[in-house]
């Protein structure tokens, strides 16, 4: 599986500001590049127009002024010239200043000490386009620069497969010790509880001056139930003895109830011994969800559970007269598919043990497996994906016809686990899609012919062993089809 580099999409976007402030110190020192030397150009172009036109200018001559000026407004830089006389009168104006701005140089004209007139020069501003242009092969060869090192940071920072393998370790030995952490305190809160009940029992026995003699009995019996392997809890001996002589204490002295609770003190324990030797052992109950649990567990029947993915319960919205017909083509295409598909040759040997009916719940089909050699398994995800296909035809053309249906979840695994799928499809079932939760046996019986993959942060035991169809191969998709035909041609026979 390939992962992309860490934070790809941040480092995409500090690559573009990288570029664009790149480009952006290109343009402002290029501009000041050309602006100081179009200054000094304009200074010297002001200093030749009045060594030019001293005499014209003192003669006010304005024929010779203009065609002076013209000479000089025809350089692509200058923008506006204008020569003023002594008395600051406009002799000759050219070009189009208005129109366009710019840095304006002016310089008086004299001659010895007399002022006989002034030139003022305007220089067009530098277009940041034009720089643009101008750097066209610097930008593009940057740009370029820069996707390269963004092709780069996602080839050569991509987490390797021993990086990735030190993540799961890493990430695994967290679970593991938050799950110990809230086993101990499980643990010590048990523990807690029971030292608590201990501790009231040994105060009330103190408490009743006539319990003397039963708590040493009491002490004698757990005694002997440790070492014959038994494990009894003396708190409830010691209730029980307390009860009984309790309601001994109405009737008789001190000594007829010593007495008393010394004759019935061993039939006593003895019965409660007894009855706490008949009940199952407490190491028991983890061995039995252990086996429930275990991938290796045996199985020979499979449930396939089709569930409507209905968000808003439109179903139950519906009216009777439109939801008991559409309940009835579901059951009809669902035993009919059923039908067709255990006639295949690949799943001889594989039978339907009740008849699934469609409820506002969805439908549930029990396959059973009357040999070792049968597939039930396969059976059971090759079922589940022939309805899933026949009711994305029938979904479709009912939206085209608008009329009323839904999409389904499908659910497979063995019978044992049927509550438990019932709960994933609840849960983390996708419209469809299929789950699968099966032991080893039954993976290793469909892995030949679909591929499967994990459910991803899986939160729950069933959720980490649950696996989701991915796809079949050519073989069984075309069977698959050859059914769903046929299927949809009996229907319309």
């Amino acid at each position: 599986m390939m992962y992309l580099a860490p934070r790809q999409g941040l480092f995409a976007i500090i690559i573009l500001v990288s570029f664009c402030l790149q480009t952006l110190l290109l343009v402002i020192s290029t501009d000041q590049q050309l602006s100081k030397s179009r200054a000094h150009k304009g200074e010297q172009m002001v200093t030749q127009l009045i060594d030019e036109a001293r005499l014209s200018l003192e003669n006010k001559d304005r024929v010779s002024l203009s065609v002076i000026a013209n000479r000089y407004t025809s350089e692509q830089d200058v923008a506006r010239l204008v020569i003023k006389d002594s008395n600051n009168e406009i002799l000759v104006p050219v070009g189009n200043a208005p129109m366009q701005k710019g840095n304006t140089i002016e310089q008086m004209a004299t001659k010895g000490d007399a002022v006989i007139g002034s030139v003022a020069l305007t220089l067009k501003d530098i277009s940041k386009g034009e720089i643009i242009a101008m750097q066209w092969p610097f930008v593009i060869g940057s740009l370029l620069l820069h996707l390269l090192l963004l092709v780069a940071y996602g080839y050569i920072a991509r987490p390797t497969k021993q990086q990735i393998n030190a993540l799961s370790r890493e990430i695994d030995n967290l679970h593991r010790n938050t799950y110990a952490k809230t086993n101990s305190l499980d643990s010590r809160r048990q523990l807690n509880a029971a030292d608590s009940r201990d501790a009231d029992s040994k105060i009330y026995d103190s408490e009743d001056p006539n319990n003397q003699a039963p708590n040493s009995s009491a002490n004698s019996i757990s005694t002997k139930g440790k070492s014959t392997g038994t494990a009894v809890n003396t708190a409830v001996i010691h209730n029980e003895l307390n009860a009984y002589l309790k309601s001994q204490q109405g009737t008789g002295s001190v000594e007829e109830q010593a007495l008393a609770s010394a004759d019935t003190r061993s039939s006593a324990t003895d019965t409660t011994i007894n009855q706490l030797q008949k009940l199952p052992s407490k190491p028991q109950k983890p061995a039995i969800a252990t086996n429930k649990l275990s991938a290796s567990r045996s199985y020979d029947s499979v449930s396939v559970q089709v569930k409507f993915h209905d968000e808003y319960k439109m179903l139950e919205r519906l009216a009777p007269e439109m939801r008991v017909p559409y309940l009835a083509l579901c059951t009809q295409l669902f035993n009919q598919a059923l039908l067709e598909l255990l006639q295949l040759p690949l799943l001889l040997g594989v039978s339907v043990i009740n008849e699934p009916h469609f409820e506002d719940n969805g439908a549930v089909a029990l396959l059973k497996a009357n040999n070792s050699h049968a597939k039930v398994a396969l059976a059971g995800v090759m079922l589940g994906k022939l309805y899933l296909m026949l009711n994305k035809i029938i979904h479709d053309k009912h939206i085209e016809l608008s009329k009323f249906a839904l999409s389904v979840t499908v659910g497979v695994s063995d019978e044992a686990q049927s509550e438990a799928m019932a709960q994933l499809l609840k849960s983390v079932g996708k419209k469809e899609q299929m789950l699968i939760l099966l032991p080893n046996e039954g993976l290793k019986q469909i892995a030949n012919h679909v591929k499967v993959y994990s459910l991803k942060r899986p939160t729950t035991v069933y959720e980490r062993e649950c696996a989701v169809f991915e796809g079949g191969n050519d073989a069984m998709i075309q069977r698959l089809a050859d059914v769903r035909n046929a299927v949809l041609m009996t229907g319309n026979e």
